[in-house]
């Protein structure tokens, strides 16, 4: 025996189509990401990056850390997040918050379960696949867009904020990490040339060490 289930009036079938007229407004830059603002926890949201990378949809700390939230709204997380070179990420837990993606004319809330981690980030939050995929959303990189549809069927456009995806490569920068090389021995030579590991331009420069006395 079986049962076939039919879905009737889907409203969230809809043809998400990205034209020329999605490029009108868009700042020719370099493979800039998708950035948009979403309203949760009675409040708008900015600096959100959405990432088809992403398995989980992430919420950061310094976004969590705010008078609307409390820690006691965070339930266990068994499970463990890695980064992108393979460190693992801390998460303080989760929680299940009412999301609403609107453009001004059209809007759907949806509850959305965010991994709360405890890291430094340009971004306020993550949406990854698990809230896209339930959306039915699409994003276009090249449009600089999100599209999704709302419960009756209306296409509702979200715009990425270029000015805030510059803010935020900016911030990356301001916080980059340089590494030099470690060694075990005294160095008795009074220049060395040192590889300097830069985060963005993986550039070679030297250091002027003290010489030994």
């Amino acid at each position: 025996m079986s049962v076939e289930a039919q879905r009737v009036n889907d409203a969230f079938d809809v043809d998400l189509v990205f034209t020329k007229a999605d490029l009108q407004d868009v700042v020719p830059r370099d493979n800039d990401p998708v950035v948009i603002s979403v309203v949760t926890a009675g409040r708008k949201v900015h600096r959100v990056l959405v990432d088809q990378g992403s398995s989980v949809d992430v919420m950061f700390w310094t976004i969590f850390n705010k008078p609307q939230l409390s820690p006691d709204m965070l339930r266990p997380y068994d499970g463990c997040l890695y980064g992108f070179l393979g460190d693992q990420v801390e998460v303080c837990g989760h929680l299940e918050l009412r999301t609403t993606f609107t453009d001004g004319t059209a809007s759907r809330t949806e509850n959305i379960r965010y991994l709360v981690v405890n890291a430094s980030s340009a971004y306020n939050m993550m949406l990854g696949r698990p809230t896209l995929n339930r959306l039915g959303a699409v994003s276009s990189t090249r449009h600089m867009k999100i599209k999704l549809s709302d419960l009756v069927g209306n296409v509702i456009t979200i715009k990425s904020d270029q000015k805030e995806v510059k803010r935020c490569y900016e911030n990356i920068l301001k916080t980059k990490r340089w590494v030099f090389m470690v060694t075990t021995r005294p160095l008795y030579i009074e220049e060395v040339a040192q590889p300097e590991v830069n985060c963005t331009e993986n550039a070679w420069t030297k250091q002027r060490l003290p010489a030994k006395r």
